[in-house]
């Protein structure tokens, strides 16, 4: 005899109605649910950061952009 508490009231779950039964199913799936899609996203946030990361590492900087151009670059 599983107790529940939804809105300050605890509830015996072997005693509530088929119907309560399957929506308080359905709302423990949906809170999985929504667990399993905050971990994904943050896999892939993280992934973001790491790409973005990457491909900073591979950009050429502005000055080989310049001379890549044949700008001319002053000194002083």
């Amino acid at each position: 005899m599983p107790i529940v508490k939804i809105n300050d009231v605890e509830y015996d779950t072997d005693t509530l109605p088929a119907e309560a039964k399957a929506q308080l199913e359905m709302l423990a799936l949906t809170e999985v649910k929504i667990r399993e899609l905050q971990r994904d996203l943050a896999i892939v946030q993280t992934a973001r950061v790491a790409y973005g990361k990457a491909l900073a590492a591979v950009l050429p900087t502005p000055l080989e952009t310049m001379a890549a151009k044949g700008d001319t670059i002053q000194l002083g």
